[in-house]
């Protein structure tokens, strides 16, 4: 199982210091961020895309392609691109250019994006949610295949063979499809083949593994081997060296970012008895010491029918740049080689 990161990149004052750093310096720490992760072993590391005040994430493609210039090894990608919002050819060019720069080492994850403000930004309506989606996904898959195709649809002006290059490093360049909790979506990506990337930030995981059941079945009646399915988790965490720390430490910023979400959304304020049920044994938050996220990480694998990556979300807590840099740390200096060798124990037993 591959464990990584998802960074939102947010920019609004700490919840526990009160500092309010600059966005300059937000995206120095960030870029020291992925090289720590690199350098400890996590397998990946996503920026998200948002058109927000308080996230410095609208443009992800620009900040990975710094980061393939400073890493060596971890997988980079995007979590997620908001697909509806671009032009797909443009998108390719971009992550093939970031493939390049990093020597085989993109991804993207493509979705809707769990907010709306892309679409008035970029003159879209709003009606054809589904449909503009839909559309640009099958436009990305066929340049993945082919540098040059004749193409027609609503969304975008023909391609009447027009080459599309640069060309990635990587023969084909992984594209996953990040979902929420839509049945339809859960099925498009078993229907046409890709790996999945859920995101599961409240309630239980367990609620999920129909749908990922529903993917699975997608898939195998479209024709896709099992074996080629992957199934990534996309879950808010934080690590510190005990328990209590990582609870004291990450409720301040989460309570902070998703009581002003909810007022959008029409929820109540987050309270602790909240937070606490979901960093329980059977809540979807993975807030804790090493050992115990650990042991989190292989019951979400077992529920949910088996996992290939699970990433975490802690940028949207907003925490000190030392706290994150801590918890990358034990991420993967202990984390990940806890999950591995349990993995790996677990193949040889059978």
């Amino acid at each position: 199982m591959e464990i990584g990161i998802d960074s939102f990149v947010a920019a609004v004052p700490d919840a526990l210091t009160g500092a309010n750093l600059s966005p300059q310096d937000r995206v120095a720490h960030l870029l020291e961020e992925i090289q720590l992760a690199d350098e400890v072993g996590l397998d990946v590391f996503g920026i998200g895309e948002h058109h927000r005040a308080e996230f410095l994430d609208s443009a992800p493609e620009t900040l990975l392609a710094a980061a393939a210039a400073l890493t060596q090894q971890i997988r980079l990608t995007s979590a997620v691109t908001v697909l509806s919002a671009h032009d797909p050819v443009r998108v390719f060019q971009q992550f093939a250019t970031i493939d390049l720069i990093s020597r085989g080492r993109a991804e993207m994850v493509v979705g809707r994006g769990s907010f709306i403000e892309a679409f008035p930004l970029f003159g879209l309506e709003l009606e054809d949610y589904d449909a503009i989606f839909a559309e640009k996904l099958e436009l990305l898959l066929e340049l993945r295949e082919n540098a040059r195709f004749h193409w027609a649809g609503r969304f975008r002006p023909r391609l009447e063979g027009q080459p599309v290059y640069p060309r990635p490093s990587q023969e084909k360049l992984p594209i996953w499809l990040g979902v929420g909790g839509t049945p339809a979506s859960f099925a498009r990506a078993g229907e046409l083949g890709l790996p999945l990337m859920v995101a599961i930030i409240g309630g239980q995981p367990r609620r999920f593994r129909p749908l990922i059941d529903l993917y699975r079945q997608a898939a195998e009646e479209a024709g896709h081997r099992s074996e080629s399915l992957r199934v990534g988790i996309h879950a808010l965490g934080y690590v510190a060296d005990t328990d209590q720390q990582a609870a004291d430490e990450f409720f301040p910023g989460y309570a902070q970012s998703f009581t002003e979400i909810g007022k959008e959304r029409g929820w109540g304020p987050v309270t602790r008895s909240h937070y606490e049920t979901l960093r329980g044994d059977m809540g979807a938050m993975l807030v804790s010491e090493p050992e115990r996220v650990a042991e989190k990480i292989l019951a979400f694998d077992e529920v949910l029918g088996g996992i290939s990556r699970l990433t975490f979300q802690m940028s949207i807590a907003s925490l000190p740049h030392n706290n994150r840099m801590r918890a990358i740390e034990l991420l993967g200096t202990k984390v990940a080689l806890l999950v591995r060798g349990e993995i790996k124990r677990e193949v040889l037993v059978s």
